[in-house]
């Protein structure tokens, strides 16, 4: 009880000093101000950066593997020549995966197709993005509508022209996504059927896969418009999803093995084709964060140390001020360790003060860029944590040899000052 009362009245005296030099103490807080602000924003701009491209890439599956003709781990620049020789994924790959791989749930075929104008009576869209895709398209990237739904088997099979419209590129072409639905539109010189909306998206880091100017038709629909053998300038992507506690590398083991075979590779031939997970974007992009959360790091500590030298310089002040009183308090039976806690509880609540404020000024910046550019930006608990934590061990670190100078002070030497 007596200890516990001793740290109240450090408290409440620690309180009425700062509060009665407000500006002193304001101007000793700055730095670490400043100090913490540098810090906790850029991990906070980090993480919001980190968890806006994982989500882009979550959009592709994390249990999906990806059969492409060139490797996403390497510079696009690198062996061009090499990998545009290289076929295409095809609807036969496709076919030998789901036929003769145990471990795949399901696979799909997207096949992207030049951009053209979409037409709605006096609206129009041009350059909207458009990928004809394989019926098990839908298990693999989970498609959400907002009004609408998915292709009908019915559809797919027969080549039925309908088609699926991005949230964006609907708005636009008919003020209200939502009454897209039924509508005729005109693509590439044919009419077609607006079968479905999908949900809104918003701003992504990385787009991936743009699905609010999507326009998704099947891939029967598809052969009409184009030669998807020879026609598909923009590409093809085989997507191959495992199924529950499946290993992705041993998928990729077993797609490997399904597709040499049916492209009749030799042993000694090297695969003409690659297999890629979203975990390999997300790893080349590490060292960029990693890099980014440093330099925060080292102006925060420069700030920091700025900090500490302000902080113990008043804290030093302060226990010349009070000398008389110190000696009294020690006289009076004080013992070494509360004037010791004494004087940093008092660094500590400056530390945490200026703390405060650089936690505050870091979620209102956040916050306004978040409105400004409508990309989600956060201070997340563990940067919350991490500023208090850090404000504690800075007013301990400043504060401790001021402290330690007044708990040592001889009493009678002290009244006499």
């Amino acid at each position: 009880m007596h200890f516990i009362r001793s740290i109240y009245e450090s408290i409440m005296q620690a309180v009425h000093e700062l509060s009665s030099n407000p500006l002193r103490s304001f101007l000793s807080s700055l730095g670490i101000t400043i100090g913490i602000f540098c810090i906790i924003s850029v991990m906070s701009a980090v993480d919001s950066l980190e968890d806006n491209i994982t989500k882009s890439f979550e959009k592709l599956g994390s249990d999906v593997i990806y059969v492409d003709r060139r490797p996403w781990n390497e510079d696009p620049s690198q062996n061009w020549w090499k990998y545009m020789r290289r076929p295409l994924p095809d609807f036969e790959d496709l076919e030998a995966i789901e036929a003769r791989v145990d471990d795949v749930e399901s696979a799909s075929l997207s096949v992207f197709v030049p951009s053209k104008t979409i037409n709605y009576k006096s609206s129009h869209v041009r350059g909207a993005y458009m990928a004809g895709v394989t019926y098990d398209y839908q298990e693999i990237t989970k498609l959400e509508f907002e009004a609408g739904r998915y292709f009908t088997p019915f559809e797919y099979k027969t080549g039925t022209n309908a088609l699926i419209l991005g949230n964006v590129l609907a708005t636009e072409l008919f003020g209200e996504a939502s009454r897209a639905v039924d509508k005729i539109v005109r693509l590439g010189g044919m009419k077609f059927q607006v079968i479905g909306v999908l949900e809104k998206e918003g701003e992504s880091l990385i787009d991936i896969i743009p699905f609010d100017e999507a326009v998704i038709i099947s891939y029967n629909t598809t052969k009409k418009m184009i030669n998807v053998r020879t026609g598909a300038r923009w590409g093809k992507l085989l997507n191959v999803k495992a199924k529950p506690g499946v290993d992705l590398n041993d998928l990729g083991d077993q797609v490997t093995g399904v597709l040499r075979s049916h492209r009749k590779l030799r042993p000694k031939e090297e695969d003409n084709f690659s297999i890629n997970q979203v975990s390999v974007l997300t790893n080349l992009l590490k060292p960029v964060f990693n890099v980014m959360n440093m330099v925060g790091i080292v102006i925060g500590i420069f700030a920091i140390i700025v900090g500490i030298f302000s902080v113990a310089n008043i804290m030093f002040v302060s226990v010349k001020e009070r000398t008389n009183i110190i000696g009294i308090k020690k006289a009076l039976g004080a013992k070494r360790g509360m004037i010791l806690f004494e004087f940093l509880i008092e660094s500590i609540l400056i530390c945490a003060v200026g703390g405060a404020f650089g936690l505050l000024t870091v979620i209102g910046v956040l916050k306004i860029i978040s409105g400004v550019f409508e990309f989600t930006m956060f201070v997340s608990p563990t940067n919350m944590i991490i500023a208090v934590v850090l404000a504690i061990v800075i007013g301990v670190i400043a504060g401790l040899i001021p402290a330690i100078q007044a708990s040592r002070m001889d009493p009678v030497e002290a009244m006499r000052n």
